[in-house]
């Protein structure tokens, strides 16, 4: 079915955006819609810098990132992979990021390969962008530090950074191994903070940039046996919040995308569809069929889906990193299908 052709929003976005810039000449995309005088009491009302602003509305200005060079960890698949193919398809080269390979004994999901790997950077291509996967490990900074010095070198500079890379582990808490949870967290929060202190000297030295933290809802709130990753995620939002302060005098934008539950490898196995049953409520069932785990979850959410996918996610990267996210930092952006209006 077309909706499922991952050229989509490629196609439907290009030839939109190309119909709309031939209707309009370059002088009317660039009026505001507030047209009257910026004034009060006779004196004018002071407004910002244009890199301070979303600047005037403009066909397609929420998609747009043509030129820019992206930065995606953990990008060999999944939410991650889906970012970086997003971007390149509007216009970014993008490089990606991921250790490829077993992270820890605190996972429940296979790990990523090479050759995954190797598929998110033919994808990248296949929209004419440049794109490079690197192995990588985001507990080490030092890596990360070397890798930044590449890509300035390699492609000139640094405009948007994605802190995707996360484990989830799935064990009751008074039973887990140290592993469990010492694991999940260097990983997921610390490797995210070492990928902030990796590349934001690079976006400062420019004085522009865009950092997306990916959290989770359940940073949100609590979950049961999945304290660990819980945690991660929420040390994640106070971590993009304070990044957000400290960066921001450098016109550094910081914010968290924040995914309800998507179909991935990080959580297509038993445990966590059993998991999904048990959080509405019902009876778990330890090895659920997909569809019964579906059918018993849909309900509750209320968009009527039982879990998103991946393209789901992406568009909203897109937009945070793009200009018309100007003035968005610190923020935390949910696509979930609705889980988001159950919590305060």
């Amino acid at each position: 079915m077309a909706e499922h052709n991952p050229m989509r929003r490629n196609l439907l976005r290009g030839a939109a955006a190309a119909a709309t810039f031939a209707a309009v000449t370059p002088a009317a995309a660039q009026n505001r819609s507030d047209t009257a005088p910026r004034e009060l009491n006779g004196q004018p009302v002071p407004e910002p810098a244009e890199q301070q602003s979303a600047g005037p509305i403009r066909p397609g200005r929420g998609t747009f990132l043509t030129d820019k060079i992206a930065v995606v960890t953990g990008g060999a698949r999944g939410i991650g992979r889906a970012i970086a193919v997003e971007m390149a398809a509007n216009g970014a080269d993008v490089v990606v990021l991921d250790i490829a390979g077993p992270v820890s004994t605190a996972s429940n999901a296979m790990p990523a390969t090479p050759e995954e790997l190797e598929e998110t950077v033919r994808q990248i291509r296949g929209y004419g962008r440049r794109a490079e996967g690197i192995k990588a490990d985001i507990r080490n900074i030092g890596s990360l530090r070397s890798i930044a010095d590449h890509i300035e070198t390699t492609y000139g500079k640094i405009d948007i950074v994605v802190a995707n890379a996360a484990i989830q582990r799935w064990v009751p808490l008074l039973e887990m191994e140290d592993a469990d949870w010492r694991d999940v967290i260097d990983n997921n929060l610390n490797g995210t903070a070492n990928t902030v202190r990796a590349f934001a000297p690079k976006m400062i030295a420019r004085k522009k940039g865009r950092f997306i933290l990916l959290s989770s809802m359940q940073g949100k709130h609590g979950t049961k046996d999945a304290a660990s990753y819980s945690a991660s995620k929420w040390g994640i939002l106070g971590l993009m919040k304070s990044a957000a302060m400290e960066l921001g005098e450098h016109n550094i934008t910081v914010n968290a995308l924040i995914p309800g539950l998507v179909d991935t490898a990080l959580t297509r196995y038993d445990k966590r569809l059993s998991e999904t049953i048990g959080e509405t409520g019902r009876p778990r069932d330890d090895h659920p069929s997909p569809q019964k785990a579906w059918d018993i979850r849909a309900p509750t959410v209320p968009l009527k889906v039982g879990w998103l996918q991946p393209d789901d996610i992406s568009p909203a990267a897109v937009f945070l990193a793009s200009d018309a996210a100007n003035m968005v930092t610190g923020a935390e952006y949910e696509v979930t299908g609705g889980d988001s209006a159950k919590d305060i």
